[in-house]
Order: C-alpha cells, then sequence, then structure tokens
C-alpha cells in the first residue's frame, strides 16, 4: 500500500509545513555538519550522532581555522549581497542581513567570531569597507567600493577635473596678463589727456569772467586745434541732420548702415575669443624667461598647440622655439603689407594695412578676402590683427 498523506492537524502535517518554508529555527541548526533539525529534540539526537561527534572532534583540533573560515565566507556573503543589490547607497545593516539570510543556505552568523549584527557592522565599519552609523532606528551602513574599474574610472575623472582647472588657471593669468598691459599702455595718454583737459577749463573760466568779446574769438581755435575730436564728431552730427530734411532715399542708407552696424556689433561678440593664434603670422617674443638672446626677436607661427601655445620658428636664426601666447606680441607691418585679422568680427581675414593710428594704438585695414572684401575697417587694436609672413 501506498504512504498516504498526513492529516491536517497531526504533528507530521505541521513538520511537513515547517519544512517547506526553507528557514527554520536557528538554534536547531548544525554549522559543522551543515543540518538543519525541525524541533528540540530532532537537535538533541543529532548531537548525540556519531558523525556529529566525529565532526566536533575535527573542530577541537583546530578551533580558530574553522571559525575564522565561517567568518571569512559570512563576510564575503554579507558584501556581495550590499554591492549587487544596494550599490554605494545607505541601508539598514539588518535589511541586507534579511536579504543575506532569506537564502536556506546561508552561513549563520552564530558560527562566525561575532555574536551579534551590532559587533558585525562595527566591524566592516573599523576595516573601511562601509560607513557605518548608529540611529535611533539601528545601525545604517554605505558600501565602500574599491573594485579595480571603480577606482580607475574614479582617477580618470579626477584628472579630468584637474586639467580642466588647469586650463581655467592658464585663462585667468592670460587675462590677468592682459590687463596688466592694457593697463599700462593707457596709463601715460590718459594721464595726458586729464591733464590738458583741466588746463582748458581753467583758461575758458578766466576768459568768461574777465576778458572782453574779442578775446573768446582768439581762444575758441585753441579749443579747436587741441580737440580736434570733438570738432569732427559736430560735423558729423551736422551732416546727419541735413540730409534728414531732404530726400527719403537717404534715409534708406543711413538704415542699411545701422543694420551693418548691428551686424558688425554681434560678429564682434561672438569671434572675440581669448585665444588669437594663428599659423603664417609673424609674431615677437616679449619674454626674458628664455634667456636675453631671444628677447624682442621675431618668428612666424608654424603650428599651433591646444589653442594658446605655438611652435615658433625665428626669423634670423631658424630656431624652433614652443610658447604660450601669453610671452608673445603682434606685429605690426608697414602700410601697405598684408596682415591676418585674429580676434573680433572679421577674425581670420586677410587685409591690407591703410593706415596707423598711434594715438590711439589702432589701424585701419581694407579687407582682401571673403564675401566683404574691399570694406574699410578703422579702429582697429593692435593686437587683433599681425604681419603675415610672406
Amino acid at each position: 500500500m501506498g504512504k498516504g498523506k498526513a492529516e491536517v492537524g497531526t504533528p507530521k502535517y505541521l513538520a511537513n509545513k515547517m519544512k517547506a518554508k526553507g528557514l527554520q529555527k536557528l538554534r536547531w541548526y548544525c554549522q559543522m555538519c551543515e543540518k538543519q533539525c525541525r524541533d528540540e529534540n530532532g537537535f538533541k539526537c543529532h548531537t548525540m550522532s556519531e558523525s556529529h561527534q566525529r565532526q566536533i572532534l575535527l573542530f577541537a583540533d583546530n578551533a580558530g581555522r574553522f571559525i575564522d573560515g565561517f567568518s571569512s565566507e559570512f563576510l564575503t556573503g554579507y558584501l556581495q549581497i550590499l554591492r549587487r543589490q544596494f550599490g554605494t547607497k545607505r541601508v539598514a545593516a539588518n535589511k541586507v542581513y534579511q536579504e543575506y539570510i532569506a537564502d536556506r543556505h546561508h552561513l549563520h552568523m552564530n558560527a562566525t567570531k561575532w555574536h551579534s549584527l551590532s559587533d558585525f557592522v562595527k566591524y566592516l565599519g573599523r576595516n573601511g569597507h562601509c560607513v557605518a552609523d548608529e540611529t535611533d532606528k539601528g545601525w545604517f551602513i554605505t558600501y565602500i567600493d574599491r573594485d579595480p574599474e571603480t577606482l580607475a574610472m574614479q582617477e580618470k575623472v579626477a584628472k579630468k577635473q584637474k586639467m580642466d582647472k588647469d586650463d581655467a588657471e592658464r585663462l585667468a593669468e592670460f587675462i590677468e596678463e592682459q590687463v596688466r598691459r592694457g593697463k599700462t599702455e593707457e596709463e601715460p595718454s590718459s594721464s595726458g589727456y586729464s591733464e590738458l583737459k583741466r588746463a582748458n577749463e581753467e583758461e575758458t573760466i578766466k576768459i568768461d569772467l574777465k576778458l572782453t568779446n574779442k578775446q573768446p574769438q582768439q581762444a575758441a581755435p585753441a579749443v579747436v586745434i587741441k580737440r580736434p575730436f570733438d570738432s569732427l564728431d559736430d560735423s558729423k552730427k551736422e551732416k546727419k541732420i541735413k540730409p534728414s530734411s531732404s530726400g527719403g532715399e537717404t534715409k534708406k542708407i543711413s538704415a542699411l548702415d545701422e543694420l551693418i552696424k548691428e551686424e558688425e556689433q554681434k560678429k564682434e561678440k561672438s569671434n572675440r575669443k581669448d585665444y588669437w593664434l594663428s599659423e603664417g603670422i609673424v609674431v615677437k617674443l616679449v619674454t626674458r624667461s628664455l634667456g636675453d638672446k631671444y628677447y624682442k626677436e621675431k618668428g612666424v607661427v608654424v603650428e599651433v598647440i591646444e589653442k594658446y601655445r605655438a611652435k615658433l620658428k625665428l626669423l634670423e636664426t631658424g630656431e624652433k622655439l614652443k610658447v604660450d601666447q601669453a610671452h608673445l606680441e603682434t606685429v605690426i607691418p608697414a602700410v601697405g603689407k598684408q596682415i591676418l585679422v585674429l580676434n573680433g568680427g572679421y577674425r581670420g581675414c586677410t587685409a591690407t594695412l591703410k593706415a596707423i593710428n598711434t594715438e590711439r594704438y589702432s589701424v585701419t585695414i581694407e579687407i582682401a578676402s571673403g564675401p566683404l572684401k574691399g570694406r574699410l575697417v578703422s579702429n582697429v587694436a593692435y593686437e587683433d590683427i599681425s604681419k603675415l609672413f610672406v
């Protein structure tokens, strides 16, 4: 006859139900024999068995080796659950433990050197496996990922951030150098102009108060001679006012000029960069760090390296140097020579030098390439153009 199924409510039925659950009481589990007993009587019978006695004798010979092995296995399994399921997120230590013991074949903590989960979490914190912190809701841990691939990725990101920081520092130094050079160039002209203006104001006050009507007419030419730009501005204003009262054709021309001016301003903003080096231009060395023999030497840019550095070939000796643009200066050729626009709205265009204004440190050029060929552009700063090597 076949074996009948246990009836509901009988001890056999309850034992089968407990066995089907997978997890049973930890105190009835023997780690040495890896056997789970269902009740206290079964566990007592197991401890009295011959097989268990042999395992206990083995354990007694080298208890430390067994406990260390069990502890290492428990640690590895716990950290695998933490790393795979939770990553580097902060999580309750007991939640990870519940996930670990969900496997019925897991290694039990009572076979390790840790007497409680709190002791185990403290061990993780002391040995750098996790960041452990205790709260009112229990212990929380955060896994510290020391995987070689993760460390390599973190090192790569840190290296990129350092490179970006170096570029930013180099840009700040270049801007500071340009501001310093601009101040040293503008100080003589600005101070001279302000003193002349104060002298004129004092003279006009004396003329208005003390002199007759004939004398201001003599002072007027002096003002015109000393401030030619004001007289030019007045003449331009008069020219603009007169055509406005005549035909509508002149209004269209002035509107077109305004549109062109707005377009040039947009191009000026978009093409104005903090780097200006270009191949084929002639530049001058303005640093003594390379030695006095290279100071004020001229060379042609053979290659631009990472926008801010140039490989130079000296015109006299033919030597080749690598120099940062902060140590270089543009070269202004004679009138009629070819130049290259290095910055601003006409960046990259070749042009012909038409005039040099030494008072304003600017030049007038005629565009020689592109759709704007033949256009005259005035008040172009010295540092925005340089001589082309022919």
